[in-house]
C-alpha cells in the first residue's frame, strides 16, 4: 500500500487476540470491511496450552489466533501485523490510525483490543517461568498442577485469597509471607484450611532442568513448590486510545489496586467516546480467553448496530430530498 494514502475500512481492529479476532470474525461476516492490526504479542503466548474454553480445551493458544485468523480473512478481512500507536478523531467523525511503520489508515468505528501487560513481582527469575509453573489463574492451571506442593508468594493483601483459592487443586499448599505482613485472623483463616505459613522473603527459583522445584529464602532455605503462585499488577495496554481522551482508571479489589483498565459499557464495550469500543483484558483485566472472545462478539454486534442507524438515518435523509426535490 502506498504510504502516503490512507485506506479506509468501516471498523479497524486494534489487537488480533481472542477477542479482537472475535470481534472482527462477526463483523466481517456482517458484511463490513474490517482491517486487523496485530502487534503479535498475545498475554497468553508464554502459555502451551489454554484450559476452560468449550471444544477448544488443551488449545495452543497460538494454534486457536492461526484459527482465528484463517476465519477472518477467509471472509474477507484482512489482517496487518504492526502497531497502532495512536487514533485522531477526524472532523467526520472517523478515525485516523497511526502505525509504527509510518502508514495510517481510517476507520468509521474502532474495537480496541490490545489487552494488557501483566507486572510481576521483583524476584528473579519469575518472568522466564511465567506461564508455565509460576501460575496466577487456578482455572487456567490448576488441575494441571494438582495434589502437587503449590506456593503462593505474600506481597499484598490478595495472598490470603488466593492461597484459600489454590487449596482447592491441593492440600499441599503454603503460603510464603514474603513482604506481607499476616494479621492474626490471616494466620487463623490459613491454619483452619492446613495452609502452611512459612517466613522470610523470597530471593529466587530452584530449577531441575526446565522445571520449578522450589524457591530460595534470604539465608539460604530452600522451599519445595512445583508451581508459585504471583499476584501481577494487570497494566492496560491503552496507547492508542490515550490521544482520543480515553484515560485508564484504577481497577481495586479488596481494597487494593490491581491494575488498570479502560471503563467501558459492560453489555457492549461502547466506550465514553462515540464510535470508540473495547474488549478483552483493556477493559476487564480478570477476564479468561472465552470471555474475551464473548465481549469481542458483543462489540462487534453493537458496532454494526451502529452503523446501520448511521446508515438509516443517511438514507432518510436522503430520500426526503430527493422526494422534496
Amino acid at each position: 500500500m502506498d504510504n502516503a494514502r490512507d485506506s479506509s475500512f468501516d471498523v479497524v481492529v486494534v489487537g488480533g487476540g481472542a477477542a479482537g479476532l472475535a470481534g472482527a470474525l462477526t463483523l466481517v461476516r456482517a458484511r463490513r470491511s474490517v482491517l486487523v492490526i496485530d502487534s503479535g504479542s498475545p498475554r497468553n503466548a508464554p502459555a502451551a496450552h489454554m484450559h476452560g474454553y468449550l471444544g477448544q480445551d488443551g488449545e495452543s493458544p497460538a494454534a486457536l489466533l492461526a484459527k482465528g485468523r484463517a476465519e477472518v480473512t477467509g471472509y474477507g478481512g484482512e489482517i496487518r501485523p504492526g502497531t497502532a500507536l495512536a487514533a485522531d478523531r477526524l472532523p467526520d467523525g472517523s478515525f485516523l490510525v497511526r502505525c509504527g511503520d509510518g502508514r495510517t489508515v481510517r476507520a468509521r468505528r474502532l474495537l480496541v483490543a490490545t489487552g494488557l501487560v501483566d507486572e510481576l513481582p521483583a524476584v528473579p527469575g519469575l518472568g522466564a517461568r511465567w506461564g508455565r509453573d509460576v501460575l496466577h489463574c487456578p482455572y487456567c492451571h490448576g488441575w494441571e498442577v494438582r495434589d502437587q506442593p503449590i506456593a503462593v508468594l505474600a506481597d499484598g493483601p490478595l495472598a490470603v485469597h488466593q492461597a484459600q483459592l489454590w487449596r482447592q487443586w491441593s492440600e499441599r499448599t503454603t503460603l510464603l509471607a514474603h513482604t506481607w505482613q499476616l494479621t492474626a485472623e490471616d494466620r487463623e483463616l490459613l491454619a483452619a484450611l492446613g495452609v502452611r505459613v512459612v517466613g522470610g522473603e523470597v530471593t529466587g527459583l530452584v530449577l531441575q532442568g526446565d522445571r520449578l522445584t522450589g524457591v530460595t529464602l534470604a539465608g539460604g532455605a530452600v522451599e519445595e513448590c512445583r508451581a508459585l503462585v504471583v499476584a501481577p499488577r494487570f497494566t492496560a495496554r491503552s496507547g492508542v486510545l490515550t490521544g482520543l481522551g480515553l484515560p485508564t482508571t484504577v481497577v481495586e479489589r479488596d481494597g487494593r489496586a490491581i491494575g488498570t483498565c479502560v471503563e467501558s459499557d459492560p453489555d457492549t464495550g461502547a466506550t465514553a467516546l462515540h464510535g470508540v469500543w473495547v474488549a478483552g483484558n483493556v477493559t476487564s483485566p480478570l477476564e479468561k480467553v472465552p470471555g474475551a472472545a464473548a465481549q469481542g462478539v458483543r462489540a462487534a454486534v453493537a458496532i454494526n448496530t451502529d452503523l446501520i442507524e448511521a446508515e438509516t438515518r443517511r438514507a432518510v435523509q436522503a430520500h426526503r430530498a430527493g422526494a422534496g426535490g
